[in-house]
């Protein structure tokens, strides 16, 4: 039982890179990391109201605006490294993609307009 279980976390580690993969999860960490910017950009402009996320809200209201956030984007890029390792590259692509929807291009139109 225990040798199958190392044998499976061993062999994600053998196949081969993709350079797919490295792209997408390299366009990930951009993507939480822009979305962190500009959310405490736009938290610190607008108040914490301007948040629509709860998870952040509640973390951002729990620790504060800087540690809230910063403990939010580093479990969303460690689990997005963790999908990358595992090479589950699709999914990767697919959150990032999600994540330019719904939070960089409403952040961005809200910074371009000026008031929510």
């Amino acid at each position: 039982m225990w040798s199958s279980r190392m044998a499976r976390l061993y062999r994600c580690w053998e196949s081969p890179r993709s350079t797919f993969g490295d792209i997408v999860v390299l366009c990930f960490l951009v993507v939480q990391s822009l979305d962190g910017v500009f959310t405490y950009l736009g938290v610190r402009f607008w108040g914490p109201g301007i948040e629509a996320n709860p998870l952040i809200s509640s973390a951002v209201a729990t620790v504060g605006l800087g540690a809230g956030l910063t403990a939010a984007k580093l479990v969303a890029i460690g689990l997005g490294i963790l999908l990358h390792l595992r090479r589950i590259h699709n999914l990767v692509a697919l959150l990032t993609i999600v994540y330019i929807a719904v939070a960089i291009l409403p952040w961005t139109a809200l910074f371009i307009v000026g008031n929510p």
